[in-house]
C-alpha cells in the first residue's frame, strides 16, 4: 500500500494494509539521541490511548501544549494514524527504564491502540484493531531488526506510572506471530524463593526495588508495582500484586524464556 502521508515528513512503512495509513501529523517530535552510541530503533513500546474517544486521543497526541505524542494511532475499526516519522523521536515512553535502557523514546517506536483504558472502561481490543497491529508492528521489527524480546508494553517499561495496554491485551496471539515472546503454557517450573525473584526480573528487563533502575520506581509501592506489571503481561487472568507461587512459577518461566533468546 503506498503511504498517504507526505515523503517531506520522513519514512513510513511501505505496508499492504487493508486500512489506509492517515496523515495526522503532531508537532511533538524530536530528533533521536544517542543511545550508547547509537540512534538505531531497537524497541517497540505499545501503549493504549486511555482517554474517552478516538478525537480526543488523536488532538491531545497532536497538541503542542500536550507534549506528548507516538509514531503510529490504529483505532477500534484497525485504522492506522501517522503522527511521527519513524526516524524521529516521539515523546511516549516518559520516565522509563528497559534493560539498563532509560531514554526509551531514543530507541523505540510507539504505538498507541485506540481504548478508554482503566480510567473510562477499559474494555477488550476488537480484532480488526489487532489484526492491523500485528501487521504493522511485524512490519516495523522486519525493517529495523527488532528482536521479539524488545516488544514492550508501557507498563513494562513504567511500573506504577503507566498500566497499558493491560491485561486485556492479547499478548500470547501476537507472541504466535514472533511479536514479543510468551512462554510455553504446558512447561512448569518449580516456584524459586523470593529472594531470587528480583534477580529473575532483572534478568527480563524490569526495574526492580534496590537494583537496577530502582529511582524510577514509586519507594513504597514499588514492589507491588513491579509485580503488577508483571502480571498484567504475562499473568493477565490475576493481577494483584502480591507474589504467590504462581507468579514465582511465571517469572521463572519468563526469566528462562528470556535468557534462551536475550
Amino acid at each position: 500500500m503506498k503511504s498517504t502521508l507526505p515523503s517531506t515528513r520522513g519514512r513510513y512503512p511501505p505496508v499492504a494494509m487493508t486500512h489506509q495509513l492517515q496523515s495526522r501529523p503532531s508537532p511533538n517530535f524530536g530528533p533521536r539521541r544517542l543511545v550508547d552510541g547509537r540512534t538505531d530503533v531497537r524497541h517497540l513500546v505499545i501503549h493504549y490511548t486511555g482517554m474517552k474517544s478516538m478525537a480526543d486521543a488523536l488532538a491531545r497526541l497532536c497538541d503542542p501544549e500536550a507534549g506528548v505524542s507516538a509514531h503510529y494511532v490504529i483505532a477500534e475499526d484497525g485504522t492506522m494514524f501517522g503522527l511521527v516519522p519513524e526516524e524521529s523521536r516521539a515523546w511516549h515512553a516518559g520516565v522509563a527504564f528497559w534493560r539498563g535502557t532509560r531514554d526509551l523514546n531514543s530507541t523505540s517506536i510507539g504505538i498507541e491502540l485506540v481504548n478508554p483504558g482503566h480510567a473510562f472502561g477499559y474494555r477488550p481490543f476488537p480484532e480488526q484493531q489487532i489484526a492491523a497491529l500485528m501487521a504493522l508492528a511485524a512490519d516495523i521489527m522486519g525493517r529495523h531488526n527488532v528482536p521479539p524480546h524488545a516488544v514492550l508494553g508501557h507498563s513494562d517499561i513504567a511500573p506504577g506510572r503507566k498500566q497499558d495496554p493491560g491485561e486485556l491485551f492479547p499478548w500470547s496471539t501476537l507472541a504466535k506471530k514472533g511479536i514479543g515472546l510468551w512462554p510455553d503454557p504446558a512447561a512448569t517450573y518449580k516456584a524459586d524463593k523470593a529472594d531470587n525473584i528480583w534477580q529473575a526480573l532483572a534478568t527480563v528487563g524490569y526495574a526492580v526495588p534496590a537494583g537496577p533502575g530502582a529511582d524510577i520506581l514509586d519507594p513504597i509501592r514499588g514492589e507491588r508495582d513491579v509485580i503488577a506489571a508483571f502480571q498484567q503481561r504475562f499473568r493477565p487472568h490475576k493481577v494483584t500484586g502480591m507474589v504467590d507461587d504462581e507468579t514465582k512459577s511465571r517469572i521463572a518461566a519468563v526469566a528462562s524464556l528470556y535468557a534462551q533468546t536475550v
